[in-house]
């Protein structure tokens, strides 16, 4: 017969008794798999990590983009929306916006005697206007306030300008211009938009 194989044993040292004692105590066994432990886990966090910065940044590129062309189809609607009303505007401006400044300047002028009238009560109210305004204002101020008026026709003077003189003071009233500054802003609006 075979003598029985005998296998060396690695693991363990043996002791001046004759018994045998391991090479590694078991403490640093668990100590190295604790580290080894933390080790992978850290790995596997730090992967994690990477992966969603990864992502979001993804995902900030993807917002970017789709907020960019937003961006560029709203300008786009807003452009079309404003060439389209464009023509009504203009056509309000140049046709409405006089007529509406005719309707306001009695009230306009009554609005700016009034402050005056309260101080000089005794004073004759001066106004300069326009001969086809006269009496759409003369009517207005005499029922509003009952003051003494003279009326000074300047057929030169646009229809939305008055003069009101009340002893030395004097105020105006354009409403022309008023009309213009508003047609320039509006069309220099649509120019800026363009």
């Amino acid at each position: 017969m075979m003598p029985a194989l005998r296998l060396e044993v690695f693991d363990t040292a043996s002791a001046a008794d004759g018994s045998f004692r391991p090479l590694v105590e078991a403490t640093a066994v668990e100590e190295a798999k604790v580290a080894s432990f933390e080790q992978g886990y850290s790995a596997g966090w730090d992967d994690a990590v990477a992966a969603q910065q990864g992502d979001q940044g993804r995902i900030r590129a993807d917002l970017a983009r789709n907020l960019q062309s937003l961006s560029f189809t709203f300008q786009d609607a807003r452009s079309h929306v404003l060439q389209a009303i464009k023509p009504l505007i203009l056509e309000m401006i140049n046709r409405l916006l006089p007529e509406v400044a005719r309707e306001a300047l009695g009230p306009t002028v009554l609005e700016a005697v009034m402050p005056m009238a309260a101080d000089l009560a005794d004073t004759p109210l001066t106004l300069v206007l326009n001969p086809a305004v006269r009496g759409q204002i003369e009517e207005l101020i005499v029922q509003a306030t009952g003051l003494p008026m003279v009326i000074e026709e300047e057929p030169t003077m646009p229809d939305g300008q008055v003069y009101i003189r009340f002893g030395t003071s004097e105020a105006k009233v354009d409403l022309g211009q008023v009309t213009t500054d508003i047609s320039i802003a509006v069309r220099a609006f649509f120019n800026l938009n363009t």
